[in-house]
């Protein structure tokens, strides 16, 4: 059983920028990407480097340094985690584009996650 759900973020439109990212991946990044989220699902709160690194304020990277893929995500209560969006990185620091881009979708994710569910 794993010890963290993995859920993947999606717009109000219906879309899902991590799996439409993912899905653009051929090859060994391909496979590198879903043994991420794999890693993610058995470990958690508790995985470290070298595949996941903290971006500050609650915002995570899972990352293959072969590939350069990366793979964004939050941490939520009950061992919950959401993936956000991702990349291929070619360079050392991520463009603030994307910075930008993925702070929102964190704020998004958020406020949905605290939403009172129905029926309580």
């Amino acid at each position: 059983m794993p010890r963290c759900t993995v859920l993947t973020y999606q717009t109000p439109g219906g879309s899902s920028p991590v799996d439409e990212y993912m899905a653009g991946l051929e090859g060994t990044a391909g496979t590198k990407a879903a043994a991420l989220v794999k890693l993610l699902e058995t470990l958690g709160h508790e995985l470290r480097l070298p595949h996941s690194g903290s971006l500050g304020e609650g915002l995570h990277e899972l990352r293959d340094v072969g590939t350069g893929v990366r793979l964004f995500y939050v941490l939520l209560p009950d061992n919950h985690a959401a993936l956000l969006d991702g990349m291929t990185k070619k360079r050392d620091d991520i463009p603030d584009a994307m910075m930008k881009r993925l702070r929102t979708l964190q704020g998004a994710v958020y406020a949905e996650f605290k939403k009172p569910k129905k029926g309580r």
